[in-house]
């Protein structure tokens, strides 16, 4: 009975000293995400989003649990008191949307929260913790450097180039403009042969 107990036990005791890792550490990072448990924000790439409180709680219960399923009553009672009166199915969806839409996840192709059904959510991404802010360097993948997709950049340049070229054309296009005024004013009031002006 010894061994068979402290097998079963040990999962549960790594399990268990990884939530307690999360709840010291005061950063948290997943993806270009960075939580901050002692402000209680959350940063992509160094900009601060703006979550309301039950939308983080719905997060911090992901974290605390990664990896496992956290279970919808488990959330509608982190998230309400007993005596509430709402409608916890409807409200605990929103919430856990609002996450997603913050977070830039779907729930058909999950990146980060996963949807357990009929059971609950899951976070499903790699945690790391620190106990000092490591500053995210923007992720160039599908996206560009600045997040927005490669294709948008492509297209900013070429719209620079085209704008630059245009205004060159513009200046060129005006002093040939000005130098044909200018020798049409001279040929127009320049003084005849024999010095007469008529």
């Amino acid at each position: 009975m010894g061994p068979n107990l402290s097998s079963t036990l040990e999962p549960e005791m790594a399990a268990g000293s990884s939530r307690v890792l999360a709840l010291s550490s005061r950063y948290i990072r997943f993806g270009p995400f960075q939580v901050d448990q002692q402000r209680q924000e959350v940063s992509k790439n160094g900009a601060r989003l703006k979550l309301q409180g039950k939308v983080y709680q719905v997060l911090l219960a992901l974290i605390e649990k990664q990896g496992e399923v956290v279970r919808r009553d488990e959330l509608r009672l982190r998230l309400w008191p007993a005596d509430t009166h709402v409608n916890y199915d409807a409200n605990v969806n929103t919430t856990v949307n609002k996450l997603r839409q913050a977070l830039g996840d779907s729930s058909d192709k999950p990146l980060y929260i996963e949807t357990i059904p009929r059971k609950g959510y899951c976070l499903v991404v790699r945690l790391e913790f620190a106990d000092v802010p490591v500053a995210i360097a923007p992720v160039a993948s599908a996206n560009g450097v600045d997040g927005k997709p490669q294709t948008e950049n492509a297209k900013s340049t070429k719209t620079d180039i085209w704008m630059t070229l245009g205004i060159i054309g513009l200046i060129l296009g005006g002093m040939l403009l000005g130098a044909g005024i200018t020798k049409l004013w001279i040929q127009h009031f320049a003084p005849m042969p024999g010095g007469y002006w008529f």
